[in-house]
């Protein structure tokens, strides 16, 4: 199964923006560690700014970042393979000690999709 793990940051902490040497050396072993064990698929972190789309009924908005009325925000995902939701939990807070020297940190954990998921919804 492959599980998305989204870090959540303070918007406002310049730590979580700015990363220090140390952190950066952390979750290069944290990317090493886990791709040598064939767990990990992707990693990326996300720069401040950005834009919001939303759409309310047939109306469609875009709102450019950074996102003052959001307190977290998503700083970056890690994209893994787990046997369960379980085992990526683990692999999550192995994850969230990368962090150490940013204010607040936390990891969303989601089970992605796969095609046989869907399979129940389309029409025969």
């Amino acid at each position: 199964m492959r599980f998305l793990l989204m870090h959540r940051v303070l918007a406002d902490d310049e730590a979580s923006w700015e990363p220090n040497a140390e952190l950066v050396e952390r979750m290069n072993a944290f990317i090493e560690k886990t791709s040598a064990d064939g767990v990990l698929l992707g990693a990326e972190g996300v720069l401040r700014t950005g834009a919001t789309v939303r759409r309310r009924g047939a109306v469609i908005r875009s709102t450019d970042g950074p996102f003052a009325e959001a307190k977290e925000v998503v700083g970056g995902f890690v994209l893994i393979n787990a046997t369960d939701l379980a085992e990526a939990t683990a692999v999550a807070e192995e994850y969230v000690t990368c962090f150490a020297g940013v204010e607040e940190v936390s990891i969303e954990v989601r089970q992605v999709a796969e095609a046989e998921d869907l399979e129940p919804y389309l029409a025969e």
